[in-house]
């Protein structure tokens, strides 16, 4: 039966569920104050990342705290007042990272990251976005051969328990396939099964249109006020009032801000992170997607230009920019590629959602019926978004999931 329902947030994940739901014959809308795909999902590295299916684990050996504690890295930065107010969730991060519980939180996690890309692959082919995306995966860079053992170890047995394919390039195999990388590097792992997309943005807006193609609507506005209405949900908007049956929050790193407001409590935080495009030299290209592991930034060769992406910096959401990352990041990936000069006047800065346990928030809120979430990506928002879509929809619908959703549920904060 149709049921008139509400997405807040056109990000990926926003925009998958409702494209899922409108599958389904439902009356969806789908409201954002910016058009869809222009924030978080706009500024990733572009991957739809099937290899990974580990989450990122806070640091616990001593020699990885005391790289991060003089906080000049790459990979990670932090700003002491903004761990100081995220203490509780980031001491909990800490606590999952302990081997043993990771260990029960990985194969969690690695079935939800198994299903990305026949998701994906649907929408894909419904949006007529075949020629945003590559399908001949990406390269992970060691400069050391330890560094590069170490990862084919971990690499060969992910393989063998979740099914991922890669391929190890030792550093004539890697010359050969990217011969302008400028420094003597040990190799790389190149991982087979993930797709690349040349303009993210572009992507999650192609999903949007479909959608919208097939009768869905797009207001485009802020929201202001969500309470409960009866046996339904009232959105109050700058663009009028919204009345639906069920109600999809689906908001990214702005999740946080909402969840009070809805009586939930839910130990969200943000990891932030900086791009850059550089323009293509034409003598000298890149023809894969490149992160120098061991420094820990990406190289993407985009439409827009060579993006950059960075690490991760703990900040507080709204904070201003700090450019000392991006710039670190800059005179690092100079070291190894001759990108050319900027093509933005400043860099672009978004956030990543991330829970304590590394895993999503997907499902209902069991204690005011009609309310769902879908939030808690870390990093993989822009990977996940369509299989999130796809299982919240089963999971409105009365269905058993393709996969167990327990791990997920919102009630286990």
């Amino acid at each position: 039966m149709s049921r008139e329902i509400v997405v807040v947030g056109a990000g990926m994940v926003g925009v998958s569920v409702a494209w899922h739901l409108k599958q389904r014959g439902h009356q969806v809308t789908l409201v954002d104050r910016r058009e869809p795909g222009r924030e978080t999902s706009y500024g990733n590295a572009g991957i739809i990342q099937r290899e990974a299916v580990r989450p990122y684990p806070f640091p616990r050996d001593l020699g990885t705290l005391l790289r991060v504690v003089p906080n000049r890295q790459v990979d990670i930065r932090y700003r002491p007042k903004a761990m100081l107010s995220t203490a509780g969730p980031l001491l909990r991060y800490w606590h999952n990272s302990a081997p043993g519980r990771y260990d029960r939180i990985v194969p969690q996690y690695a079935a939800l990251i198994g299903q990305c890309l026949k998701a994906h692959g649907a929408m894909i082919e419904a949006a007529g976005a075949e020629s945003l995306v590559r399908r001949d995966g990406w390269l992970e860079v060691y400069r050391s051969e330890a560094g590069l053992k170490e990862r084919a170890d971990q690499a060969k047995a992910d393989s063998e328990r979740f099914g991922i394919q890669y391929a190890v390039l030792d550093g004539q195999a890697l010359a050969e396939c990217e011969p302008h990388l400028k420094r003597p590097l040990a190799g790389a792992i190149h991982w087979l099964d993930p797709w690349t997309v040349a303009d993210p943005g572009a992507l999650v807006a192609a999903y949007a249109k479909a959608f919208e193609e097939d009768g869905g609507t797009i207001l485009q506005a802020d929201v202001t006020h969500v309470s409960k209405d009866g046996e339904g949900w009232r959105v109050t908007t700058s663009g009028g009032d919204l009345v639906a049956e069920t109600l999809v929050m689906a908001l990214g790193p702005w999740s946080q801000q909402w969840m009070g407001k809805l009586g939930l409590s839910i130990p969200l935080f943000v990891k932030r992170g900086y791009h850059m495009h550089y323009a293509h030299s034409e003598q000298r290209r890149l023809s894969h997607w490149v992160m120098d592991a061991e420094v820990g930034y990406v190289l993407a060769p985009m439409q827009a230009g060579i993006r950059l992406t960075t690490g991760a910096e703990l900040e507080r959401l709204d904070a201003p920019p700090h450019p000392s990352q991006l710039a670190a990041a800059e005179r690092s990936a100079r070291d190894l590629f001759p990108v050319g000069d900027r093509v933005e006047a400043e860099p672009w800065k978004g956030a990543r959602p991330c829970t304590p346990d590394m895993k999503p928030v997907i499902g209902p809120v069991v204690s005011q019926p009609g309310l769902w979430l879908a939030c808690g990506h870390g990093h993989q928002g822009f990977t996940l978004g369509p299989a999130t879509g796809h299982l919240l929809t089963q999971l409105i619908e009365g269905e058993t999931p393709d996969i167990d959703m327990a791990p997920f549920r919102v009630e286990r904060f």
